[in-house]
């Protein structure tokens, strides 16, 4: 089931903001208070998707997620998020540091609680560019000697 954003009144008053980047993968997210709604704007393609559907597999799901609930907060937050560039499984992880920033936000005191749990912390891994000469970053084409 697609739901689109005109079913989310997003504002000031009633929303919290968190950015969050993992690989190449780039997520926006916004927590709407009164609702349990969680949809899933893709960039490349504009369409909506419900976030379970999205997401495919049941860890990236909780892995997206963790955040509410570590903090005890299920249920009373619905999830939006944008989402562009990497693959689901980095997705899900951005939209997990995008989800924990937006949380510091509505309530700055359980900054240590996220802290505690890692969350805080941007993975800064990247892939490695590729070098000349070589066929990937570090993978050579064979030597040989004559």
């Amino acid at each position: 089931m697609i739901i689109k954003l005109k079913d989310f009144k997003l504002g000031f008053d009633n929303s919290y903001y968190g950015t969050g980047r993992r690989k190449e993968s780039v997520a926006r997210v916004w927590l709407v208070r009164n609702t349990d709604k969680q949809v899933i704007k893709v960039k490349e393609s504009g369409k909506e998707y419900d976030l379970k559907g999205y997401l495919q597999r049941e860890t990236l799901y909780n892995k997206a997620l963790y955040p509410i609930r570590l903090t005890g907060l299920e249920g009373r937050f619905g999830v939006y998020a944008t989402v562009e560039g990497g693959g689901i499984s980095g997705q899900a992880e951005a939209i997990m540091y995008g989800v924990a920033r937006a949380l510091l936000k509505y309530n700055p005191e359980l900054r240590t609680q996220l802290k505690k749990a890692g969350l805080l912390k941007r993975d800064a891994r990247e892939k490695e560019r590729k070098k000349y000469g070589l066929m990937k970053a570090r993978k050579a084409y064979r030597w040989s000697k004559r």
